[in-house]
């Protein structure tokens, strides 16, 4: 079993409260969504984002058959560490289909050996300029994190839970297993980088940098710190996560730059699964929507 720590933890579905009502899987252990549907008195419900875990995958069909009864769909994305079967899932899932590949780092191996050569030059170069500071307890940043986050939201135009909230990061920021990777120079927060660490694994949560970080490239000083860190404290498997997007794409920059930082790659799963197929099939006709692999149908364009 999982410890309770990082997204598996109850505290991380609460910290969604203002975009659904977290309702808590029982006999997996995993946390969901659940929203109102625009414009209809129904419901469906999402896995919290970016990644549904839970503490017994094996034990999540037993839930899906059970919550459903005010639902009308549920979609959610595995986590890469999950180890259940695709196979698994679509004896439960309506939908399966692989969705975003993760970059990963195996810290048994030196940095030296397989970070990009040119990773490594910026590294060092943006190092010799800033100071990278390990904090355990991020939230005596949360003001700082905001102003990056918030810069963040307006580079790359972040809309809904995506975009999170203030009150979300409070608690995330106090999450058991979350430490921030912080980037300075002569006293301002260039960027900063959430981890959450599981057990003897760690996910990337989310990196956001000043307008002089970017130009820096803080984040190569960053993450170099953050791999370095990690593999001294015994985490031996770190996700660094998929590129931008809602689709896969191996030639968008943020791909490109986690894949030079990585030496494996795992698959992640987007599930979709209809409880109540009748009126499913309603509010889709109702959008007059023919051509769309995006699901649930009926919500497609909320992400932008």
């Amino acid at each position: 079993m999982l410890n309770l720590i990082g997204y598996a933890h109850p505290e991380y579905a609460l910290s969604f409260r203002e975009f659904g009502e977290p309702r808590k899987l029982p006999h997996c252990g995993g946390w969901i969504l659940v929203r109102p549907i625009p414009d209809t008195p129904y419901k469906d419900a999402i896995g919290c984002y970016p990644l549904f875990a839970c503490q017994d995958w094996t034990k999540l069909h037993e839930d899906l058959d059970k919550i459903g009864s005010d639902l009308i769909s549920l979609s959610l994305v595995t986590d890469p560490f999950s180890g259940v079967a695709p196979a698994y899932l679509e004896g439960c899932s309506d939908i399966v289909r692989p969705f975003k590949t993760h970059y990963m780092v195996d810290l048994s191996y030196s940095l030296e050996r397989f970070v990009n050569k040119a990773h490594q030059y910026k590294a060092r170069r943006c190092l010799r300029r800033m100071d990278v500071e390990i904090c355990l307890e991020p939230i005596q940043y949360l003001d700082e994190w905001m102003k990056l986050y918030n810069n963040l939201i307006k580079r790359h135009k972040i809309k809904g839970i995506q975009a999170f909230s203030p009150k979300s990061f409070e608690l995330q920021l106090r999450l058991p297993g979350m430490i921030m990777i912080v980037g300075m120079e002569g006293g301002a927060v260039l960027g900063a980088h959430l981890i959450i660490v599981q057990d003897d694994t760690a996910y990337g949560h989310l990196a956001a940098f000043s307008p002089e970080g970017y130009k820096i490239k803080a984040s190569y000083g960053i993450y170099w710190t953050a791999l370095k860190y990690l593999g001294d404290h015994g985490i031996y498997l770190y996700d660094m996560g998929g590129g931008a997007g809602m689709t896969e794409n191996a030639e968008d920059g943020l791909s490109k730059f986690k894949k030079g930082w990585s030496n494996d790659r795992r698959m992640t799963y987007f599930c979709g699964r209809i409880f109540d197929p009748e009126r499913y099939e309603e509010m889709v006709k109702g959008k007059g929507i023919t051509t769309t692999d995006y699901f649930p149908v009926y919500r497609v364009g909320e992400f932008g």
